[in-house]
């Protein structure tokens, strides 16, 4: 089964005119963090309670310099030593306090949001998962979701409680003296301007960034996953030629970003060192003419190095939170993305479901093929009557696999329908009632037992039931070979299964869907990596199960066919006949020329497997 690849990739940012703004984006956290506030509130307070103590230290001084020293009188000084240690005690038990408040609710927030957007893919339709690449879903997942923890309990603290402590400050500066004040306040005035420049900026190179982290993640595992095809071609240097090449342009986005936020930090050094030797000279000026006492001086340029901190800390926390801002755009692109197939409201339940599944007048197209092109089925008609076995033929790409994912709803028909027991899919409970098994045989990285008792959770325990089911399902797919595994069914197969052979993988995927005990049995060709004998065995048990199920096969062998009671022939996106075996070569030259290219790729496939033994 085939799809032509999007026109436009779904990962690739938006124009940012199109764009909300970096708030109206970030309030959209608010749902998951909700639950937080409170603590992160706290958080807040605390850190605000400490950046008040260090700016409550150069009244302290000032008190001490216009008071004590200036008379000669060293009895102050212990107590004013005293006083400021005691505010620098009090600043580092609420900066340990901050962290204590906000650091658990931040993994909490992250977790709601990992399980939302884990929840979201698996509701997805399968055309969703065509289209994204799997390292983009998976940065967003990791790399995303980790990056707006640290802004949540880290970023967005520091960027209130420092904003408000520049407040403060300018407040206090200008009440000492309202013309130093002055000349501090209008020295902030190009930060603020660069900051708006650098957010427009900056926002479009961290999107690039982190799209580019996720087709990097893309190729790693393309890459790992295909090492054996890689291996066998020798084709490594490729591969590592060609990652290089998309690390490179991640470094070279990298290196953008750098410069950028190396732009920011400029102006905020310079303005500070600017804007204090400007204050300085003032204040020496005003000092000498009387209008500013030397108590008022030191506390003034102390209260403004205390400031120098929170000015600084603009920068990276302005790249931090644009970062967030794009990783937040880039976790609500999997969320926003609309879900072409959802649970009927009230699902019709089929309470005894006799196993009739009918194709009436379907109708299928890729979303994404150009409109100049057909239907890929174009009008199918075809009935499968209760216990018939019914194997579906044709040339390659005549999209006899999208039929039977039709059945599952893995995709949902253009025109028609399809349905069980005169229950259309899209209006019934289906997954109880029809279980398939694919050519491209997926178990996961679990035991034996859990894979082929995947479509039955009431025997997630052991139980003797749930062990007469695994071993007649095994039984049946001729997998026997697990009881020789390590620990036999106990076994964990690997990622993906690939601990095992193809064909091992295939009969362990059978036995899942004969497990599964369904009404209608959909096997894609589900038995093209077995060699002829082991095909023979595995179709003389399933003829066990085919007798009470109603079964669509998808047949590649002749030999497969053999196992229907009728057989259907799609010819350019319609059922052409249907009829037995025999019937279909007296009357269909098309169905002749079809078992004719699948006799002779049999014994080419024999011819091969004799060679190489």
């Amino acid at each position: 089964m085939t799809t032509t690849a999007p026109q436009h990739p779904p990962h690739v940012a938006p124009e940012p005119a199109a764009r909300p703004n970096t708030f109206r984006t970030l309030l959209r956290l608010y749902p998951y963090a909700k639950p937080a506030l409170p603590r992160l509130g706290l958080g807040m307070l605390a850190a605000l309670f400490a950046s008040l103590m260090a700016l409550a230290i150069p009244q302290v001084l000032q008190q001490l310099v216009d008071g004590a020293l200036s008379q000669g009188d060293t009895a102050p000084i212990w107590p004013a030593v005293l006083t400021v240690l005691g505010l620098g005690v009090l600043e580092a038990g609420m900066i340990a306090l901050r962290r204590w408040f906000v650091l658990v609710p931040g993994t909490h927030i992250e977790s709601r949001m990992r399980n939302a957007l884990y929840a979201r893919l698996q509701d997805l339709p399968v055309t969703f998962h065509d289209r994204w690449p799997s390292g983009q879903l998976l940065s967003r997942a990791v790399s995303d979701l980790n990056m707006i923890r640290r802004w949540i309990s880290f970023g967005l603290v520091l960027l209130v409680v420092n904003f408000l402590t520049i407040v403060a400050g300018v407040v206090i500066l200008v009440s000492m003296n309202w013309i130093l004040g002055l000349i501090f306040l209008v020295c902030s005035i190009p930060i603020w301007i660069y900051g708006y420049v650098f957010e427009e900026k900056y926002s479009v190179i961290a999107r690039r960034s982190q799209d580019q982290t996720g087709d990097l993640a893309t190729a790693v595992e393309e890459s790992v996953h295909g090492i054996r095809v890689l291996k066998a071609f020798g084709r490594g240097s490729f591969a590592l030629k060609s990652f290089t090449n998309q690390a490179e342009e991640l470094r070279g986005t990298e290196i953008e970003k750098a410069r950028a936020i190396a732009g920011i930090w400029l102006w905020l050094l310079l303005v500070p060192d600017v804007a204090f030797a400007l204050c300085l000279v003032a204040g020496v000026w005003l000092t000498s003419q009387g209008q500013l006492s030397v108590g008022e001086l030191v506390a003034f340029f102390a209260t403004a190095t205390v400031l120098r901190f929170p000015v600084e800390s603009i920068g990276f926390l302005l790249s931090m939170t644009f970062d967030t801002r794009t990783a937040t755009d880039r976790f609500f692109d999997i969320l926003d993305t609309p879900n072409t197939i959802t649970d009927p409201p009230r699902p019709v339940t089929i309470t005894s479901p006799r196993g009739r599944l009918a194709f009436e007048n379907v109708h299928f197209r890729y979303a994404d093929s150009p409109e100049r092109f057909p239907d890929l089925l174009n009008g199918v008609d075809l009935v499968l009557e209760p216990g018939e076995t019914m194997a579906l033929v044709g040339l390659t790409g005549c999209g006899k696999s999208t039929l039977t994912a039709l059945t599952t709803r893995l995709y949902d028909v253009t025109d028609g329908s399809v349905t069980l027991d005169g229950v259309d899919v899209r209006r019934g409970e289906l997954r109880r009632h029809i279980a398939m098994a694919f050519e491209d045989a997926t178990l996961f990285s679990a035991s034996v037992r859990d894979n082929v008792l995947l479509g039955r959770p009431e025997f997630a325990e052991r139980s003797p039931e749930a062990d007469a089911v695994l071993a007649e399902a095994l039984d049946i797919a001729q997998a026997g070979f697990v009881h020789d595994l390590p620990d036999g069914v106990d076994t964990l197969v690997g990622e993906e299964g690939m601990s095992l052979s193809g064909g091992q993988r295939q009969r362990v995927a059978l036995a899942r869907a004969v497990a599964a005990a369904p009404a209608v049995l959909v096997l894609d060709d589900p038995l093209s990596a077995l060699d002829v004998n082991t095909e023979s065995l595995v179709e003389a048990a399933l003829r066990r199960v085919l007798v009470k199920t109603t079964a669509l096969i998808v047949a590649h062998r002749p030999s497969t066919v053999m196992l229907a009671d009728r057989v259907a022939l799609l010819e350019d996106g319609r059922i052409t006949a249907v009829g037995t075996h025999s019937e279909l070569l007296a009357t269909s030259p098309h169905y002749t020329f079809v078992i004719s290219s699948l006799e002779d790729e049999e014994r080419r496939e024999s011819s091969r497997a004799e060679e190489s033994l």
